[in-house]
């Protein structure tokens, strides 16, 4: 009876342990980051919000105002997980804003790219690419939609 191994505690919480364990790596320093809440918030905010009485896109609100995104830099949307840039005038980009390091959260845009406070890493407005690691690759782009002064997820 004292030969307690990992895989006997697993087995004998039913689960439960495993599940605690699992559910505590899967958001790196920040709650909002893990998987279900990426996933759930986007499918269930855009249908419901304007999808029925918009023309436009089906589903798709207005993400922001093109006059939101200042020239040269840009705006993180936390919600939506995504970072919408403006490299030159008139010139819209949007971009995953989930760090591909290791999974953090980009926090702002300044200086030309849009920075992640987990690790330092940098990645350019112009096109997601890395400015500085610690990450190799790339952020990755999403498809925006830009009508007039509005800016949608496409």
């Amino acid at each position: 009876m004292t030969d307690t191994t990992r895989r006997a505690v697993m087995l004998g919480a039913g689960g439960a342990g495993m599940a605690a364990v699992l559910t505590a790596c899967s958001g790196y320093g920040d709650p909002a980051a893990d998987g279900a809440s990426v996933a759930a918030a986007p499918a269930s905010s855009a249908p419901a919000g304007s999808g029925a009485d918009s023309g436009a896109a089906a589903g798709a609100a207005a993400l922001t105002k093109t006059a939101d995104i200042p020239e040269g830099g840009g705006k993180v949307f936390k919600d939506q997980k995504v970072v919408v840039t403006q490299p030159a005038a008139g010139q819209f980009k949007a971009f995953t804003s989930v760090c591909p390091h290791q999974g953090c959260d980009v926090a702002t845009v300044s200086g030309g790219t849009i920075n992640c406070p987990c690790h330092g890493s940098k990645f350019k407005i112009a096109d997601g690419s890395v400015a500085n690691g610690p990450a190799k690759k790339p952020l990755a782009e999403k498809a925006i939609k830009v009508e007039g002064d509005s800016i949608t997820l496409a």
